[in-house]
């Protein structure tokens, strides 16, 4: 049986070393290869052809993982991406499912999901880690009180500390728009302020804890 070709993106060297040794002890896999950023993961999904990408978010300097997730599934005869990381918010969820990845697991996954989702993504199924697949249902049955992309986006930034118009200008909407955009999450959150509405989205997995 030909081995599922798999490239590994992270930029912890300790987490690739601890992978790759479990792939090795696998039968059925070859790890083709290895990139400590998202445009090294880009270059090495069009020059060695993998059949699955396994892909970190939290990529250091340079692009994040959902955009070089959106930039591998753009080529054609694409690999399947495979979403690797410790985070479960909706906003990193959503902007990866979003950029075409085909499943999204955490890192804390015992090695024999890890290895059944490899093998799910390779053949085209989509793998989710419980807690993903959760949310995403919780999403589809009340689709009117779960935040948006766009105001995920929004809310993301606040919680950096932006103000309206640098939030504006980065997502190149009228500061009108991100006003009505902080109307419609106050609202689905139930608070009256931007700091009340970072806390709210924390605590519900939302958004990322702020730095």
């Amino acid at each position: 049986m030909t081995p599922i070709r798999i490239l590994l993106v992270d930029d912890h060297p300790v987490v690739r070393s601890g992978i790759r040794a479990m792939l090795a002890d696998q039968p059925g896999f070859e790890l083709v290869g290895e990139a400590a950023t998202g445009e090294e993961g880009v270059e090495a999904a069009r020059r060695l052809k993998p059949a699955v990408v396994l892909m970190d978010l939290r990529l250091g300097a340079g692009i994040h993982g959902s955009e070089a997730t959106r930039r591998i599934t753009a080529a054609p005869d694409a690999p399947r991406v495979l979403v690797l990381t410790t985070f479960d918010t909706d906003s990193d969820i959503l902007a990866a499912v979003e950029a075409g990845a085909t499943g999204y697991l955490l890192k804390d996954a015992p090695p024999d999901r890890l290895f059944a989702a490899i093998r799910s993504a390779a053949a085209g199924d989509s793998a989710l880690a419980p807690s993903v697949a959760s949310r995403l249902l919780g999403r589809m049955r009340t689709p009117a009180a779960a935040l948006t992309p766009r105001e995920l986006d929004v809310l993301g930034l606040v919680a950096e500390g932006l103000s309206n118009r640098q939030i504006s200008r980065r997502l190149f909407l009228s500061e009108t728009t991100i006003k009505t955009h902080l109307v419609h999450i106050y609202a689905k959150l139930g608070v009256d302020s931007r700091t009340a509405a970072v806390a709210a989205a924390t605590r519900r997995g939302l958004i990322r804890p702020p730095d």
